[in-house]
C-alpha cells in the first residue's frame, strides 16, 4: 500500500469586502476565484460584501456552520482605512490562530512594497474545520498570498505539514 498523499479537492467560499465593487468589476475575487479553481478546488460560493462588521460576520458565520465550506478566503477590508473592519468582525470566530499566516504575508509584501508592508492586517484561523483567511483586496497582494502562502498549504501533497488534515 502506498503512503504517498494524494491531492484533496477542498470546497472554498470567496468573500470580496468592498463598498466599491460588486460582483461585474470585482476584479481580485475573479483573479482569486480563476487560480483556486486551476489548482482543482471548487469555489462553492462567491460574494461582494459592503464594509459593515455585523453583515461581514453574519456572511462568515453562516459559511463556517456550512458543512460543505472547508476554506473561506476574503478579500478587503484589511488595511488601516476606519471602513476596514474585516479584522474586528472575523478575528473573534476563530477558534485556533494562525499567527505565521500574517507575520508571513507580511515579511513575503515587503520584498514587493517595502515598510508599507506594516499596515496589512492579514490573518488567518481555523474555525469549526474551516480554514479562514483573510488578504487584501489589491489584486497583488491577494495572489500574493494565494501563490506563496495558501495554494501550497491546500494541497496535501506539501511537507512536511499542510492544513488538509485540519479541514477533511
Amino acid at each position: 500500500m502506498s503512503s504517498a498523499k494524494q491531492f484533496k479537492p477542498l470546497n472554498v467560499a470567496l468573500l470580496t469586502f468592498s463598498d466599491k465593487r460588486d460582483q461585474s468589476n470585482d476584479t481580485t475575487g475573479a483573479k482569486l476565484q480563476q487560480a483556486i479553481e486551476a489548482e482543482g478546488h471548487e469555489v462553492v460560493y462567491r460574494k461582494v460584501c459592503e464594509h459593515n462588521k455585523h453583515l461581514i460576520r453574519a456572511a462568515v458565520c453562516s459559511l463556517i456552520a456550512d458543512d460543505e465550506v472547508q476554506v473561506i478566503l476574503t478579500n478587503g477590508g484589511t488595511g488601516f482605512a476606519l471602513d476596514n473592519v474585516t479584522q474586528a468582525a472575523i478575528a473573534p470566530l476563530l477558534e485556533q490562530r494562525i499567527d505565521g499566516f500574517g507575520e508571513l504575508f507580511r515579511h513575503l509584501s515587503y520584498q514587493d512594497i517595502g515598510s508599507s508592508s506594516l499596515q496589512s492586517r492579514a490573518f488567518a484561523g481555523i474555525t469549526n474545520k474551516t480554514l479562514v483567511a483573510c488578504v487584501p483586496g489589491s489584486g497583488g497582494a491577494a495572489m500574493l498570498a494565494w501563490e506563496k502562502l495558501l495554494k501550497p498549504q491546500m494541497d496535501a501533497r506539501q511537507g512536511p505539514c499542510n492544513f488538509v488534515g485540519h479541514l477533511v
